[in-house]
């Protein structure tokens, strides 16, 4: 994916003058890894090196006691647990990443980290001062369970409707079109893919894990068997192919439950945000890692397209986007702004952030950069999923959890944006906020389920076991 460079007047904002950061929610993609098709996946050095180095960038910006948009309240060189929460699904690619970038956001504090004892010696925490910050899994993640060892990471998310839409995809003209237009360009591939992939595995259906595939032996192979058929050309066509074939996996305008994924982060976006601001910042800062189709769902929900069509590209690794929650008036312990003075801001980088720019954008069509707290959150609640009778309705779900809301439990509750509860959140998105939760109950059970009968729902293909592949485009066991 790469952002144009028409867009450079809108990136980089500095803090306006006399602004103050509240809070602020990042989705962060993890670092480099080996290829999908040979699992079990695993975390590079490199990929731990780039999310470290995002870590470092955020802590640059929001952490550090001479940061450039320091976060209001955050504790500044010690870690404390209670300010930061931290998510991923119980993925190991996922959490080692976010186990990096904590260690750039708050690295050793050595001498800080002394205790005196009774005795009158001191102890240094090991490692210099390591800081140990959890992250927590959870089953109500945007990304599902072991996403980064599935080949289609829709088949986790346990919606029944989200997954037969993105089934659908494969019988579209849209689909079939490219399917016919592009064997050739497939099987000439082969002496490169051949010790993964079968001559009839060899075309647009595996668009993305062939993509994924090359894309990694290109980052991490000395040398690659007919090396000389992946000209810059048909590396740059291999990744619009894939570009195209996860697009319309992830999102479709006129079936927007394919996004799942982009409606449950949304409802834990406004949640973190909305605990921000109810808390007067004593949680400001939270950080989920998930995998690049819950970026999509996203863009695709938040109609970031109306920006640029590169949204609908796969994010790089360690990309990551931020939603700021900024006031202009005073914060401090006995004066803290009411909603009405708090606005949200949009920023996303592609990448590691320091190496490449974080930028602001415009979202849901509009043309400002910041927007209002009330109107974000109406915005948000159009499509966030976060209450468990809403997922069950749009999933079709019927069983486990879901059999127990008949279909008057959400009949008649439509209320519109200008209904606002008392904690300055309008009602739509309150319901979400306050059913988040209970969703729990229905992800888990279906987790479980999947993990006892080793169910993997929407599989692009039957890939041979690799493992032991030491031919074609597979990562060198020395990366």
């Amino acid at each position: 994916m790469q952002l144009k460079g028409l867009l450079a007047s809108l990136a980089s904002l500095p803090l306006i003058k006399g602004e103050t950061v509240l809070g602020v929610y990042i989705f962060h993609r993890h670092g480099d890894r080996t290829p999908k098709s040979h699992t079990p996946v695993s975390m590079t050095a490199l990929g731990a090196s780039q999310v470290f180095e995002s870590g470092n960038y955020y802590r640059s910006r929001y952490v550090a006691s001479n940061s450039s948009t320091p976060i209001f309240g955050l504790s500044r060189d010690v870690a404390v647990t209670d300010q930061i929460d931290v998510t991923s699904p119980v993925d190991t690619v996922l959490q080692n990443s976010a186990q990096a970038f904590l260690q750039g956001l708050y690295p050793p504090v050595g001498s800080l980290s002394e205790q005196r004892l009774a005795d009158g010696y001191s102890v240094e925490a090991p490692l210099g001062g390591y800081q140990y910050i959890p992250v927590n899994s959870v089953s109500t993640a945007s990304s599902n369970a072991n996403s980064e060892n599935n080949e289609w990471l829709q088949g986790g998310s346990g919606c029944g409707n989200a997954m037969a839409s993105s089934n659908s995809y494969f019988a579209s003209s849209e689909y079939h079109e490219t399917l016919e237009d592009t064997p050739s360009f497939y099987s000439d591939l082969l002496p490169v893919i051949n010790g993964t992939f079968t001559r009839e595995q060899a075309n647009f259906k595996n668009a993305y894990v062939i993509f994924d595939l090359i894309n990694v032996a290109t980052i991490h192979n000395t040398s690659i068997s007919s090396s000389g058929l992946l000209t810059d050309d048909t590396l740059r066509q291999l990744q619009v192919l894939a570009n195209i074939h996860q697009w319309n996996l992830a999102y479709n305008s006129t079936d927007t439950i394919r996004a799942v994924a982009g409606s449950v982060l949304a409802a834990q976006i406004v949640q973190h945000l909305n605990g921000t601001l109810t808390g007067q910042s004593a949680t400001p800062l939270g950080i989920q890692f998930g995998a690049y189709a819950s970026f999509m769902s996203f863009f695709g929900l938040a109609q970031l397209l109306a920006v640029s069509p590169d949204f609908m590209g796969i994010v790089d690794y360690a990309s990551s986007m931020v939603f700021e929650l900024v006031t202009n008036t005073t914060a401090s312990e006995s004066a803290y702004p009411s909603p009405d003075e708090v606005s949200v801001r949009f920023l996303f980088v592609n990448g590691t952030a320091g190496e490449n720019p974080l930028t602001a954008y415009p979202l849901f069509g509009q043309s400002e950069i910041t927007l209002p707290w009330a109107t974000f959150t109406s915005e948000m609640s159009k499509f966030a999923l976060g209450d468990t009778a809403a997922w069950c309705t749009a999933c079709g779900n019927t069983t486990g959890v879901c059999a127990s809301f008949a279909p008057k439990s959400y009949g008649g509750d439509d209320a519109g944006a200008a209904s606002t509860s008392d904690k300055g959140i309008p009602t739509p998105v309150a319901g979400v906020i306050g059913a988040l939760v209970t969703l729990v109950a229905v992800l888990g059970l279906q987790a479980f389920v999947y993990a006892l009968t080793g169910l993997r729902l929407v599989k692009k293909s039957t890939l041979p076991n690799a493992n032991s592949a030491a031919s074609g485009a597979g990562v060198e066991g020395k990366a």
